[in-house]
């Protein structure tokens, strides 16, 4: 019995849409590729970016929840409402205003994180002893050796850590789309027997 897929289950899952554009997935696998790359050289300027644009994308967000605030103001959460984007835009502001001591701030936070986060996946790993356990063991040594690396380095590594993450996962999600994208070329087509 064949695992391939047949013409019709090609149309249930959109398979068929995927076979027909599968050009547009490779196009874009490889623009994010080149992104990321420029993104891995400029990461202290895609760091900035990065920052700014959260701080706009929280401005905005706020503005609207203000506004949303005012239009049901009879509502009982009002001021919760209210507050809220106050915050978020006043938040947005600081970000953008200075995203250096932001990012440096952020990578602190995600330095902390990736340290506490390993840790516990090493305990968790030697403590619950599950199958395949070493991989778990393994994620958080990795986790804290990260961690460890950007602590060391803050403040400095605050200008580049966000910045170098983006192009990566950039990188990674490319070469997720470009793969995707050959094998889509690859699927049957409708007008193929089966």
């Amino acid at each position: 019995m064949s695992n391939a897929p047949t013409p019709t289950s090609l149309h249930l899952f959109g398979l068929d849409e995927l076979q027909k554009r599968w050009g547009w997935f490779l196009g874009l696998g490889i623009v994010l590729i080149l992104l990321g790359t420029i993104a891995l050289g400029a990461s202290v300027l895609m760091t900035l970016a990065t920052m700014v644009f959260i701080g706009w994308l929280m401005i905005v967000g706020g503005i609207v929840e203000v506004v949303h605030a005012f239009g049901i103001k009879n509502w009982g959460g009002f001021f919760i409402d209210l507050l809220t984007g106050i915050l978020y835009t006043v938040v947005g502001f600081l970000i953008v205003a200075n995203p250096g001591a932001t990012a440096v701030t952020l990578t602190l936070l995600i330095a902390m994180f990736l340290i506490f986060g390993g840790l516990f996946r090493i305990v968790t790993a030697i403590i619950v002893r599950f199958h395949n356990w070493i991989w778990l063991l393994l994620h958080g040594v990795v986790n804290v050796l990260l961690g460890v690396l950007i602590w060391r380095q803050w403040p400095i590594s605050g200008l580049w850590v966000i910045g170098l993450f983006v192009g990566i996962d950039m990188i990674f999600n490319g070469w997720s789309l470009v793969m995707m994208g050959l094998v889509a070329k690859k699927l049957p087509t409708e007008n193929q027997d089966t």
